[in-house]
């Protein structure tokens, strides 16, 4: 079973507005592919959403598709300036369009936890030409800010926004996508494989980039639609909260926000 989510239009703007292009994660898998092949025609990034990570695969490669099952986040997607190797295509993960052993990485960026798991594999599995690469990308709920020596009770706060929202976490993905990833990696063939449990990637934004990249999580999403009033008081409360700890009164104020990344890469033999 493959979950469909992130069908909104403006649930997409927010994605392409507020979620974190994953640079870091892109140089990561460009070295592990450069160990083991010289050829880089075509990239498939499957679950593209609005296409952070699909634009950064476009200087290393001849083409690069990305695909997703939601018409909202491509039609984002298509609003970003792409560069004419890069493409997009509607369709499951677990269809793509490519023929057998035409593909040289497939990626998917904080996406595959969505997929049907197993009869994915399969697919990149079949598109993937030998020693090409299959990445598999996302990072856990709990981000973490920086600012002055207030971090640790500004933390305190952010866990508060977090477990407010667990108990509407999708019970597909279960308390933990890491165990999902995890249990991908291990039913993986390959033998040429790495998985890599954390990675702190660190970003300078305004506050409100913070609070609008949480309100981007599927959990806020079914919050607001159970309850729009209850989503809203509780973004501003966790804002003001967090605005009153940093002395500050603009939620433009800039703090580092640490995205906690895992993610896993295969050689195809």
């Amino acid at each position: 079973m493959a979950v469909k989510l992130f069908e909104g239009k403006d649930h997409a703007a927010a994605y392409l507005q507020y979620r974190v292009a994953p640079r870091e994660l892109i140089n990561r898998i460009m070295s592990f592919m450069e160990t083991r092949t010289n050829q880089f025609k075509l990239a498939a990034d499957v679950g593209c959403g609005s296409g952070q990570g699909t634009i950064l695969l476009g200087p290393h490669f001849t083409e690069v598709v990305g695909t997703d099952i939601s018409k909202a986040q491509l039609e984002m997607a298509k609003t970003n300036s792409n560069p004419p190797n890069v493409s997009y295509w509607h369709c499951p993960a677990e269809e793509l369009p490519f023929a057998s052993g035409e593909v040289d990485l497939v990626s998917a960026m904080t996406a595959a936890h969505w997929f049907d798991h197993q009869k994915f594999l399969l697919e990149a599995d079949r598109v993937l030409r030998p020693g090409g690469c299959l990445a598999l990308l996302s990072y856990t709920m709990d981000m973490e800010l920086e600012y002055g020596d207030v971090s640790d009770t500004l933390n305190d706060i952010c866990k508060e926004f977090y477990a407010a929202l667990l108990p509407f976490r999708d019970p597909y993905i279960g308390s933990s996508s890491t165990k999902i990833y995890l249990n991908m990696f291990e039913s993986c063939s390959y033998q040429d494989k790495e998985w890599n449990e954390c990675l702190r990637v660190k970003s300078t934004l305004p506050l409100s980039s913070y609070i609008g990249m949480v309100q981007t999580f599927s959990s806020f999403e079914k919050l607001r639609k159970k309850d729009p009033m209850e989503a809203e008081r509780l973004s501003d409360d966790i804002r003001n909260k967090l605005l009153s700890v940093m002395k500050a009164s603009s939620p433009e104020t800039e703090v580092t926000v640490v995205v906690k990344y895992f993610y896993w890469l295969a050689s195809k033999p």
